[in-house]
């Protein structure tokens, strides 16, 4: 935040903004669903206004577009793992739709730009990511397990926990955006960790690392929420020579560390982990 040459600016994506710019990383987007289902009209205009707008702005400074997409365009696939070709197996009118259509549409979006106006578009299909400095109220499976397990409250698992996820560590993510900014490659490409964990394997992990005598507590699967996600990470290996390198113990060490120093500071020193 120091550094002389960076400048924050506080911004809605939905307003058109001028800058001048070189390289646009578009990230804007509520990525949990508690979150981007609380204000679902506003999730979606994020996501096409928002979108058109940073286009907008990268086809006026010839700026490189940098979209970040989801593995939800895959909805809740029947293909496994997910790769690039696939369309994916989607509800356009569930709960989830404002994020997963919403962010389908930005993918549109992005290539119709790059057909009709020769903006530089980079699209990358992010898988679950977690680290250091999430927030411990962001809903999203990983962050809740962990803070359940340091407050000593059941950890929450939607359904039976059959169904699987890829964990991709965050530092992992970054670099692997990076590289395809950096490239010649427009996309999509997906960018995630290929291991396949379900989510009761998870629960265990983290309350064995945190808290073994933590309960665990069964509530009903939530609408449209995908039985299977795993990335085909083919495309950025070949392309990009991109693979995770964290593996999930090590990255649930780092969290777990960063959750503990803010939720209990009196009982630990702070974490050294950046994410």
């Amino acid at each position: 935040m120091g550094h002389p040459y960076f400048e924050l600016i506080r911004h809605d994506v939905t307003e058109p903004i001028r800058l001048e710019v070189d390289q646009i990383y578009h990230l804007a987007c509520p990525a949990s669903p508690v979150h981007y289902q609380y204000n679902p009209v506003k999730t979606i205009k994020t996501n096409v206004i928002g979108t058109m707008n940073m286009l907008g702005l990268a086809k006026r400074t010839k700026a490189r577009f940098l979209l970040a997409s989801t593995s939800e365009v895959y909805g809740d696939p029947e293909v496994h793992p997910q790769p690039e070709e696939y369309r994916g197996n989607v509800n356009t009118i569930g709960i989830r739709s404002c994020y997963d259509e919403g962010k389908r549409v930005a993918e549109t979006l992005a290539f119709d730009y790059y057909r009709q106006n020769d903006v530089q578009i980079r699209v990358a299909r992010i898988f679950n990511t977690y680290g250091p400095r999430m927030l411990e109220n962001d809903g999203r499976v990983v962050s809740n397990f962990v803070s359940q397990a340091l407050r000593d409250i059941p950890l929450t698992v939607y359904g039976d926990g059959s169904q699987t996820r890829s964990f991709c560590y965050v530092s992992d993510l970054v670099e692997g955006l990076i590289r395809l900014m950096a490239s010649e490659h427009t996309g999509p490409i997906n960018l995630g960790n290929p291991d396949e964990y379900t989510v009761l394997q998870l629960a265990e992990t983290i309350r064995k690392m945190v808290n073994p005598e933590v309960k665990i507590r069964f509530e009903p699967l939530p609408q449209d929420d995908p039985r299977r996600r795993n990335p085909d990470i083919t495309r950025a290996q070949k392309l990009l020579g991109w693979k995770p390198v964290v593996s999930l113990p090590e990255g649930l060490e780092r969290t777990i560390a960063d959750f503990r120093a803010r939720l209990l500071p009196s009982d630990s020193t702070p974490s050294d982990c950046v994410s």
